[in-house]
């Protein structure tokens, strides 16, 4: 299976929290960019293109790291643009956190799929972002990447005081979820 059909299939299976139109909306329209769009996975997809990206969390010490982003210059979750030897979208994700976060052993993603969606715009085009949740080893050590001009951890309360609505979001999402 592609990378295209494999993202299709994620989208077509995951669904929106409960009452979220913006979620279901958004998730329609996702399909309908990849079923338009044979390059709709892919960076030179100027309309658009779908990325991955996963909120590396510790559970254990009720925290979230967040990367400041070189070029956005925003503290964000890990996340970027899909690459040829993604298998899959979450295979993706998951790459981009441990590429971002510097914890190369022990990050698993949380089980169920994506946690949310979002898009928004970049220099390059439109990211139809798919949100997973990546889930650390306690007392994970990060390290920064050439991506990053900062990577902080936040308790899940600082959040709001240094990053965007959309990353609050997330984060409320998978609090949520973790329970």
């Amino acid at each position: 299976m592609s990378l295209h059909a494999d993202a299709e299939r994620v989208l077509e299976e995951w669904s929106a929290p409960d009452g979220d139109d913006r979620q279901e909306s958004l998730r329609l329209a996702y399909l309908d960019h990849l079923r338009s769009r044979p390059d709709g996975m892919w960076k030179a997809c100027h309309e658009g293109h779908v990325t991955a990206s996963a909120l590396v969390v510790d559970p254990a010490a009720g925290r979230v790291l967040l990367t400041l982003h070189r070029k956005l210059e925003m503290w964000l979750q890990m996340g970027g643009h899909c690459e040829p030897e993604d298998a899959t979208l979450a295979a993706a994700a998951l790459r981009e956190a441990r590429e971002e976060s510097g914890i190369a052993e022990g990050l698993t993603l949380l089980p169920g799929g994506p946690v949310r969606l979002d898009r928004h715009h970049t220099p390059c085009a439109w990211h139809l972002d798919v949100q997973y949740a990546a889930l650390a080893p306690a007392g994970s050590e990060a390290a920064i990447s050439d991506e990053s001009l900062d990577l902080r951890w936040f308790g899940y309360d600082e959040v709001a005081s240094v990053a965007d609505e959309s990353v609050v979001r997330l984060v409320d999402r998978v609090r949520a979820l973790l329970g």
